[in-house]
């Protein structure tokens, strides 16, 4: 009897082609270093990493990579919708750039603001290959939160840390004074994504990881509460609070009261700051009735960048215009500046140049068009990667579980925390990181993220 002869199947192609391997060899690996190393370089000294750093240098090198890869493979990059929602804010940072007083001085924001919110997202979202690059990068979130944590504790511990109620006892890692926030975003990004990863560790990990990542997350509460960072702390709540409700009730009530003990233990058994913390934490609560100086700067700032929007509604000031027109339209009670002090730096005087807050940041200085733009677009990666985590758990597909809970928690984050602050210092590139997970959480072919 003759032999039938099959044609070979042919090569699968797209997504579905992607190597099911736990690493894939660093051959498939290796584009993930530039986002690696974007997440890492933000650790050294404040006062070698700027504006222009290493980490935004590692940025840069990070969409080199995926353009060249891009070219290489010609092939369609992002779906029409992914395409949109990444390149919408654009629009409003090409129209402000264009409208503004001085355009050549516009220039700079329209590179720093394309940088964070537009390329370096979509780096990410094109870098990453499946659930295990995800992992990389988040696992480098939480080795950074470690390491600054680690010294934040020291430098409270020691008396080395900023200047607060006339101690030096603030812990601010390796930022200094000068970034008072730096340390507590980086290790708010390592708690939410080790929290992550204890409510629903990944499906083939081993037994010991999900109780590690629960005593990291726990053990991120102390620095992140050393920072004595009011809106961090807010941000870090409700973030958390999203994740838990996202996780089922069970996963809820027991986190609840592991972190409910964890409190109790930390600040009523051994005291750490417990005096301060209340005070900081009371104050939280006063803004309205009886704010400190720093808080009345803000609301000064919050009403200046107002009233450059009620000048300009639709385009704004123009980029980078808040500090020029800062004195035009602030009150009289605006104070000069804030001071800054300890950490190995001497007394400064730093001035108040943005308004601490990112919706009217963005408001003031793009106008209608550029808020629009910007908050659609993040509007629509939130949605995006609830509904796609909430798809995946009717479905039974928890593989990846612990990525759409860290995605929707950085995403609940950043959105929160952008109520209190803008971009500013090393730690503004990773604001483009974590806008790039949970848009590829939301936005990427539906089994990239389930492989597991």
């Amino acid at each position: 009897m003759a032999a039938v002869l099959t044609p070979p199947a042919p090569a699968p192609t797209g997504p579905a082609a992607l190597p099911r391997s736990r690493w894939g060899g660093w051959r498939d690996r290796w584009p993930l270093l530039p986002l690696v190393a974007t997440v890492l370089l933000p650790a050294l000294p404040y006062g070698a990493s700027g504006g222009g750093g290493p980490a935004d240098i590692a940025s840069g090198a990070a969409v080199l990579v995926c353009a060249a890869r891009l070219l290489r493979l010609r092939s369609r990059p992002l779906s029409a919708a992914a395409a949109l929602v990444l390149g919408l804010p654009a629009v409003g940072f090409a129209v402000a750039a264009v409208t503004a007083a001085d355009p050549a001085a516009a220039l700079p924001g329209l590179v720093r603001y394309l940088q964070v919110f537009v390329l370096v997202p979509a780096a990410v979202v094109l870098l990453l290959r499946d659930a295990y690059g995800f992992r990389i990068v988040t696992g480098s979130l939480v080795l950074l939160a470690v390491v600054q944590g680690a010294m934040g504790v020291h430098q409270y511990v020691t008396g080395t840390g900023a200047s607060y109620m006339g101690e030096d006892v603030r812990a601010v890692g390796t930022f200094g004074p000068s970034d008072i926030m730096g340390m507590a975003t980086v290790v708010a990004y390592g708690l939410l994504a080790a929290a992550a990863c204890a409510l629903r560790p990944p499906r083939s990990a081993p037994a010991w990881l999900r109780p590690c990542a629960a005593v990291v997350a726990v053990a991120l509460a102390v620095p992140l509460t050393l920072s004595f960072s009011r809106g961090v702390w807010i941000a870090t709540g409700v973030a958390l609070l999203v994740a838990l409700a996202l996780a089922g009730r069970r996963q809820a009530l027991t986190s609840l009261a592991v972190l409910g003990a964890a409190g109790v233990v930390l600040v009523g058994g051994f005291g750490v700051g417990s005096e301060m913390i209340a005070d900081r934490a009371a104050s939280v609560t006063q803004v309205t009735r009886a704010p400190d100086r720093s808080v009345s700067d803000r609301y000064a700032l919050w009403s200046a960048a107002g009233a450059m929007w009620r000048e300009r509604p639709v385009t704004g000031v123009g980029l980078k215009g808040f500090p020029a027109h800062r004195d035009g339209h602030a009150s009289i009670g605006l104070s000069s500046g804030s001071d800054t002090a300890g950490a190995g730096q001497e007394f400064r005087r730093q001035a108040l140049l943005s308004p601490h807050n990112m919706y009217l940041l963005v408001l003031g200085e793009q106008g209608l068009i550029g808020l629009t733009a910007l908050v659609g677009s993040w509007a629509a990666i939130l949605a995006g990667a609830v509904r796609r985590l909430r798809l995946a758990r009717s479905r039974g597909r928890t593989a990846a579980a612990d990525c759409g809970l860290a995605a929707v928690a950085l995403m609940v984050w950043q959105s929160v925390d952008f109520l209190y602050a803008d971009i500013g210092g090393p730690t503004t590139v990773l604001s483009g990181i974590v806008l790039g997970l949970a848009a590829w959480w939301a936005l990427a072919e539906p089994d990239r993220g389930s492989i597991a």
